[in-house]
């Protein structure tokens, strides 16, 4: 019988460096996209995937994100005075239950597998959901929830991909496609940036994962890999010549939010997929952008 994924870890305890100086006292995972941190996104597609237990891995100055996941009574309070019930609704809504959230802190930046090894107390000997907040998805079910189809079906480890141009998968962890469709294949190797004529496939991974508990004792005694951090890919690999690993190619789209243009463009996307916002930002970039040729049209006719 396949046991019940019920908690699902989420590594935050990164710097964010590529967002400097934004992120030096703001945690990168409470960067919002429209009107949402990065971090609700990721705690609202494993709700959808029926997760019951979120386990935040934290490092310092990342208090903020606890605060984000507690009531604030004033803001409440001040809310409904103001009879402005629809956002008092939305923030009691999209609050784990109480005791559904655990924080544990990585102290040193050692690498995702030290992060996901931080958190193995909380989880137990239990199976857990794994997700990247940096990657943000639009997809109908949420892909964690895809994921999970798969899982209950056939058990195991299940990783998230996508395909990407053959000539990009040098900057990316690749997976190797064996049997079965593109809701649950056979992994058969996995593969951290290859050189493109190594790929054995153009199938990256996707900063979504399910994982049997097994996977911290492997972790416990990783050595160190690429960058001198901890990998996950590794441990990962070990576990592959132990348990199956099913890939699924997941429905929708990803924005890696870890880079300026990812974020840029979900913001962008995000806005776009809203009723109460869509045709104004619209018209709004349309004035600034027909504002901005006519503004320039006369040094271009100078020159």
């Amino acid at each position: 019988m396949v046991k019940r994924v019920r908690t699902a870890v989420f590594p935050v305890a990164g710097l964010g460096t590529r967002f400097l100086p934004a992120t030096k006292a703001i945690p990168k995972e409470m960067l919002t996209v429209v009107d949402r941190p990065l971090i609700q996104y990721a705690v609202n597609e494993a709700k959808e995937a029926g997760i019951e237990h979120f386990v935040f891995v934290t490092g310092r100055n990342k208090g903020v994100i606890e605060d984000h996941f507690d009531r604030q009574y004033e803001l409440e309070q001040t809310l409904e005075r103001r009879g402005k019930f629809g956002p008092l609704q939305e923030l009691q809504h999209e609050l784990p239950s109480a005791g559904r959230s655990s924080f544990t802190r990585q102290q040193e930046p050692l690498g995702l597998g030290h992060a996901v090894w931080c958190a193995r107390e909380l989880v137990g000997d239990q199976p857990f959901a794994l997700l990247l907040p940096d990657m943000l998805f639009k997809g109908v079910p949420g892909v964690l929830k895809q994921m999970m189809d798969t899982y209950e079906e056939a058990g195991g480890n299940v990783i998230a991909v996508e395909a990407v141009p053959h000539e990009t998968v040098g900057s990316y962890g690749v997976v190797g496609r064996g049997d079965g469709p593109d809701t649950g294949f056979l992994i058969d190797a996995m593969v951290e940036k290859p050189k493109p004529a190594d790929a054995p496939s153009n199938l990256i991974i996707s900063g979504r994962y399910i994982l049997q508990p097994e996977i911290f004792n492997l972790l416990a005694d990783q050595p160190k890999g690429a960058g001198g951090e901890i990998q996950l890919t590794d441990a990962m690999q070990t576990l592959m010549r132990q348990e199956p690993f099913l890939g699924v190619k997941y429905r929708g789209t990803s924005f890696d939010c870890g880079s300026k243009i990812g974020f840029l463009s979900a913001n962008v996307a995000y806005a776009l997929d809203r009723d109460d916002i869509r045709d104004a930002f619209i018209a709004d970039l349309e004035n600034r952008y027909l504002l901005d040729d006519l503004a320039a049209a006369p040094r271009r006719a100078a020159e």
